[in-house]
């Protein structure tokens, strides 16, 4: 019966725990609660190392079943090695973030990022949408614990101490080469498992194929290219911080909105009559309203002119304020031949009077014709192939002679 449990409890792990028991508990704790990973976790992080420092020594851990905490005072188990210390020594390295010491390696590794793209509508752009994305990750084999196999069955591979490589000396004359190799015992794992101890769930890969459906929350007003992080979410793998997966927003087309930046382009077809008479067209916004908009009577809007609605584009990210919704016109005209002579006449008393012709007076005068550009090209191109097959048949003529003379 030991004195007191209060290290086993913060490990996690009961008195009798054996040093294999111990070491994973450590390795779990450790890594959740490294300052590198969560900040605020530096004295907890500092207690658990603390614990497995003592626990793991065996005449350490001789003594404190014994007497306690306070029989370890003068055998440097109050605070003996550094927190930081321990945990290099344990998972080869420093601190997550490769702070290590110098000379040391840099600590367990953190996973690859992943990026996925998500495509988005206008529309929820503007108002905000939370949507379901199922994906495909690496988690750690759950039945054998990430270590491919039985409790003790993963062996370090003799033929390159663990290093996954192999490092081979080549003489070429008077230089050496050194050739750096995945090892073809343990296939570059650095470790090797019989086939008949292999876990039976994850065949020895120590990690399964799991889907991930993450539920990705898209703000109003967040934009084209915008990422939105799952911190820790990444593929898992042995002694392998998981890196982040990446939302990255990609925005749809639009058939009748363009966005710049924070405000709306809207391009309106227009009759002439409208344009010059005023009238009213309507605008299907991306949240379903209709804004009825009236052009005055006399306004005389021309093709291309920009006017401009305040407040009703894009919704800023996180203030969501507002932008400006712009409108650019492109004024319909009639068909050729619209009308009679009789109407023109009446346009011409209603419609302001067209410009003077400038003075051409002892100016040779020529009167020209317009033509219409597509019709014009194609009529030039076929009088062009009639010249071709004519030269052609120029060319021959002179060669054919009369069989009779």
């Amino acid at each position: 019966m030991v004195h007191d449990t209060k290290l086993y409890d913060v490990l996690g792990v009961a008195p009798d725990a054996s040093e294999a028991t111990l070491k994973k508990a450590y390795r779990k704790l450790a890594l959740k609660y490294h300052p590198d990973k969560n900040p605020e976790a530096g004295d907890k992080f500092k207690e658990i190392s603390h614990a497995y420092e003592v626990l793991s020594d065996s005449q350490k851990r001789s003594i404190y079943d014994m007497q306690g905490e306070d029989g370890l005072n003068g055998q440097g188990g109050m605070g003996g090695m550094d927190a930081e210390d321990l945990f290099s020594q344990l998972f080869g390295g420093g601190m997550f973030g490769g702070g290590g010491r110098r000379g040391q390696p840099s600590g367990p590794r953190r996973g690859k990022d992943i990026a996925h793209s998500l495509k988005v509508s206008l529309e929820d752009f503007y108002m905000g949408k939370t949507t379901k994305l199922a994906l495909q990750k690496h988690v750690i084999c759950a039945k054998c614990q990430g270590r491919g196999g039985k409790e003790g069955a993963v062996q370090t591979c003799r033929n390159c101490n663990g290093q996954g490589v192999k490092v081979t000396l080549r003489q070429m004359g008077p230089m050496v080469q050194q050739i750096q190799q995945p090892c073809h015992e343990c296939r570059g794992e650095g470790q090797i498992i019989n086939e008949k101890d292999r876990c039976d769930t994850c065949h020895g890969k120590k990690i399964v194929s799991e889907r991930k459906v993450l539920e990705v929350f898209i703000d109003k007003g967040m934009k084209n290219g915008q990422k939105i992080t799952f911190a820790g979410e990444g593929d898992q793998l042995p002694d392998i911080i998981p890196g982040d997966i990446i939302i990255v927003l990609e925005e749809k087309p639009h058939d009748r909105f363009e966005r710049k930046g924070d405000d709306l382009l809207y391009n309106a077809k227009i009759d002439m009559l409208t344009a010059l008479a005023g009238g009213q067209f309507a605008i299907t916004h991306l949240d379903g309203r209709v804004l009825l908009v009236t052009i005055l009577p006399g306004e005389a809007i021309k093709s291309g002119q920009m006017k401009m609605i305040p407040n009703e584009g894009m919704p800023s990210y996180r203030h969501h304020n507002t932008g400006n919704l712009y409108v650019r016109f492109d004024v319909e005209f009639p068909e050729p031949n619209w009308t009679d002579a009789e109407t023109i006449a009446k346009l011409e008393g209603i419609l302001p009077p067209r410009k003077a012709v400038p003075e051409t007076q002892g100016k040779q005068v020529e009167e020209v014709v317009l033509a219409n550009v597509d019709e014009y090209q194609s009529a030039r191109m076929e009088n062009a192939d009639y010249e071709d097959d004519d030269e052609e048949g120029g060319q021959h003529g002179p060669g054919v002679q009369c069989a009779q003379q």
